[in-house]
């Protein structure tokens, strides 16, 4: 029989399927599921006492300043509460845009570079669907918007290293200062760091100062930035930067905050998971780094990875988001990998397994998801995350169970199927993936850790009830209930919200709700 020889679908095809990865990966059942603390109760709540406090300068987080981030996030989700009410899609909204432009920045950019829009809508279609970028686009904080500055400012920078037009220069720096205003000094280190790092290979370091010392690019950045935190200062004095500076930025680099440690190797896992399901390309693209090294467009992107990569390494607090400020780079070069992967057709199917075992490997994973925690609890020591867990049934339908046996199904079938090109099957699943996070995995995962939270404050708001929050760090809770919730040991006569294992330092309370190892009781 002849070989059968795949024909590339159309671009616009492609461009429909880069509409419902957006569409799929960013919004749908953004309003489902419950807020989740730390950081989404957090961001939300203080944004929800900027209204009750009629203070959008500050921002406080129940009664007390929190310094954590500069303001813009506040202000993007003050506007969409304003419009749409105190709820989850509201304040995730803004997170949801940022992602929409980012991905269209990625697009415009690898078309613009290469004049290849099938590249160009490859990237993007990856963007919106590697598994991190799907969790940060639905998440109410500021990382999703620091991510369209950062990578937008990059963007700038190198086409003014390519073109020499000046426009380029002020860009970057009005989205510096943008970044700037969204999460502070790493907005700044970044473009200056990969910049440095880039012109410096290229041999053109004194354009580089020319570039960084630009007097009207540095006025673009400091009218756009320098406003709120000049009145944030007057308004708050030296606990603003002693709070935001030293110890949300330098200390935090210099020490683990709130136990988010990990050895020099954290981030390498967590790449490999935070691409899923292109893993396998990420790791074979990255095989061919002398050639990498040699184009100039592929190495600006190595550069503007590894440099993350290397920096919050060594950063003493790690989380494993910080490392999405480097992934764009690494979704360009993955988009033109598969285009050469293209170029040899099908191949066998042996050659294509590879391409989707990592995806097949998560799918089975969550269809047996259940059993593994059955499995898992009884090592459990932590009583408040094994009550939790003990919620597991209610959480997994027979639809959930369906729907990944067709997932594992399809893969099965993408890895032997010939007649489409292995880009196109891969992207499809990248979609398929996303589906899955949005329909299936977030709300098992909100349901077991936040539901519990978001129906206490049903209760509390139903009875009218005062609450008090003792070891039970969940600001979510005081955005549910529109209230501030005071924090601190319960005393005689009050309501108290805290884990359940806490229940026998209470002195016998009267239990009003518990589950999922959270309990709120009154006190005698």
């Amino acid at each position: 029989m002849p070989a059968i020889s795949p024909q590339p679908a159309s671009n616009f095809s492609l461009r429909l399927l880069a509409l419902f990865a957006v569409a799929v990966s960013f919004y749908l059942n953004i309003y489902a599921v419950p807020l989740f603390d730390l950081d989404e109760g957090a961001f939300s709540e203080a944004t929800r006492e900027m209204f009750e406090r009629g203070d959008f300068i500050s921002t406080y987080l129940d009664g007390k300043p929190r310094y954590d981030k500069p303001i813009l996030i506040y202000w993007f989700q003050a506007v969409s509460v304003f419009v749409f009410g105190i709820n989850e899609f509201a304040f995730r909204l803004p997170s949801a845009i940022a992602a929409s432009l980012w991905v269209l920045a990625v697009f415009a950019f690898v078309r613009r570079v290469r004049g290849d829009e099938r590249t160009a809508l490859m990237a993007a279609i990856i963007t919106a669907t590697a598994f991190v970028v799907s969790v940060m686009a639905k998440a109410a904080t500021a990382d999703a918007l620091l991510n369209l500055f950062i990578a937008c400012s990059l963007f700038c920078i190198y086409l003014y290293w390519k073109e020499r037009e000046r426009r380029w220069l002020l860009f970057t720096f009005a989205f510096i200062g943008l970044g700037f205003l969204t999460k502070g000094p790493v907005s700044v280190l970044v473009p200056l760091a990969v910049s440095f790092l880039f012109f410096a290979t290229s041999k053109e370091l004194k354009t580089w100062f020319r570039v960084v010392f630009n007097p009207l690019g540095i006025g673009i950045f400091l009218i756009i930035a320098m406003p709120w935190y000049v009145a944030q200062y007057l308004k708050e004095g030296d606990a603003f930067i002693q709070g935001f500076f030293f110890k949300h930025n330098i200390d935090r680099f210099s020490n683990p905050m709130e136990q988010h440690g990990g050895g020099i190797f954290y981030y390498i896992p967590v790449v490999l998971l935070a691409v899923l399901p292109f893993t396998t390309v990420l790791i074979k693209s990255l095989f061919n780094i002398k050639q990498l090294w040699r184009d100039e467009f592929t190495r600006f992107t190595l550069l503007w990875f590894v440099f993350v990569l290397v920096f919050f390494s060594l950063s003493g607090t790690k989380l494993p988001h910080y490392v999405l400020y480097g992934l764009t780079g690494t979704f360009i070069i993955m988009a033109l990998f598969l285009n050469k992967l293209d170029e040899a057709g099908a191949g066998t199917i042996s050659s294509q397994l590879w391409l989707f075992m990592p995806q097949l490997v998560l799918f089975v994973v969550l269809l047996l998801l259940p059993e593994i925690i059955v499995g898992a609890l009884p090592a459990i020591k932590d009583m408040y995350l094994r009550e939790m867990l003990d919620e597991y049934e209610s959480q997994f339908s027979i639809i959930y169970r369906l729907f990944f046996v067709a997932a594992i199904m399809f893969t099965i079938f993408c890895m032997g199927e010939r007649r489409f090109l292995p880009s196109e099957k891969l992207l499809a699943s990248g979609v398929v993936v996303a589906f899955s996070l949005s329909i299936f995995l977030l709300p098992v995962i909100g349901g077991l850790h936040q539901g519990p939270i978001k129906e206490a404050a049903d209760i509390a708001n139903r009875d009218n009830l005062t609450v008090v929050r003792w070891r039970l760090n969940t600001p979510s809770f005081s955005v549910y209930t529109q209230r501030v919730t005071e924090t601190r040991k319960p005393r005689s006569g009050d309501i108290v919200l805290t884990k359940s294992k806490y229940l026998s330092q209470l002195n016998n309370p009267e239990i009003l709700y518990r589950k999922g190892g959270v309990v709120m009781a009154r006190m005698e």
